[in-house]
């Protein structure tokens, strides 16, 4: 039952049957995947690649780029073989794959922070354009995307019954005790050295933002997608997401966000610098 439940165990799973193609680029194969993710029977795993592929054309992408279809030669008792069809996965592919898995599963709820952080990651590396920018631009850019995105938080949060300001702080808190280690609003506020009228947000760099943008896009994700409804159902998801989070950075050697340096400018200050060059 340990190992059932050792989010390290799955991700670390994830890693052994990852593959590198000569362009240098990762790839999983479907069939490896599978069992992995606790499928017996290939028919039934079949079913979630087509839900992943419909999920990865209605986004826009080319199939085929992300579920890329090849053969298998299986060896039978007389000595012969047959073929047998297999998928190469994207680290996108198999994003969507376990985002239409059975979400009782422990390891399907482990691969989905597994996979949605590690695309999220190379999204990021792969877009020069943020790569040029510096970190006080890195950190604006990503303020901008965290407040999109916890608008969104707010109305799953509703939805699922967190209704007053109140509640919502309450929640918001669970998340950070998970991604943080038990640290809520009130300690990161001390250990930050603010004012409890200043946002954590504000005062966080590039790094520490981004994980804070992992955990709020997969809560909101996984409210919307589990139909979660109690305020008190919504803080443990929001707790137990931030815990997954924090767990993926720990296993691919990160430091852990209440570690990280907190910077000198905060983000309102870093607007204000910025409108005033443009003002002038």
């Amino acid at each position: 039952m340990k190992d059932e439940l050792d989010p390290s165990k799955h991700q670390q799973n994830f890693e052994s049957i990852k593959h590198m193609g000569e362009d240098g680029n990762e790839f999983w194969y479907a069939r490896e995947l599978q069992p992995v993710l606790e499928y017996s029977k290939w028919e039934r795993f079949q079913n979630v690649l087509n839900k992943a592929m419909t999920a990865c054309g209605n986004s826009g992408h080319l199939v085929e780029h992300h579920f890329y279809p090849v053969d298998k030669a299986v060896g039978l008792g007389s000595g012969a073989s047959r073929k047998i069809q297999d998928y190469c996965l994207s680290r996108y592919a198999c994003y969507l794959v376990v985002q239409n898995a059975d979400p009782s599963k422990p390891v399907i709820a482990n691969g989905q922070t597994y996979f949605a952080v590690q695309t999220r990651r190379q999204e990021l590396e792969d877009d020069d354009k943020f790569q040029e920018l510096d970190e006080n631009e890195k950190r604006l850019f990503l303020r901008r995307e965290l407040r999109e995105h916890n608008k969104q938080l707010v109305e799953a949060a509703k939805q699922a019954g967190v209704e007053s300001n109140l509640d919502f702080a309450i929640f918001q808190n669970h998340g950070y005790q998970g991604l943080y280690g038990g640290l809520g609003a009130k300690e990161l506020h001390k250990r930050k050295g603010l004012k409890p009228s200043q946002k954590i947000l504000d005062h966080m760099g590039s790094t520490e933002m981004a994980a804070n943008l992992f955990r709020a896009t997969q809560t909101e994700d996984k409210l919307r997608r589990d139909g979660t409804q109690g305020k008190q159902e919504a803080n443990h998801v929001h707790f137990q997401v931030g815990q997954k989070v924090r767990q993926t950075i720990k296993d691919i050697g990160g430091t852990m966000p209440e570690d990280l340096p907190t910077p000198d400018e905060s983000i309102a200050g870093l607007e204000h610098r910025k409108k005033k060059q443009l003002d002038n």
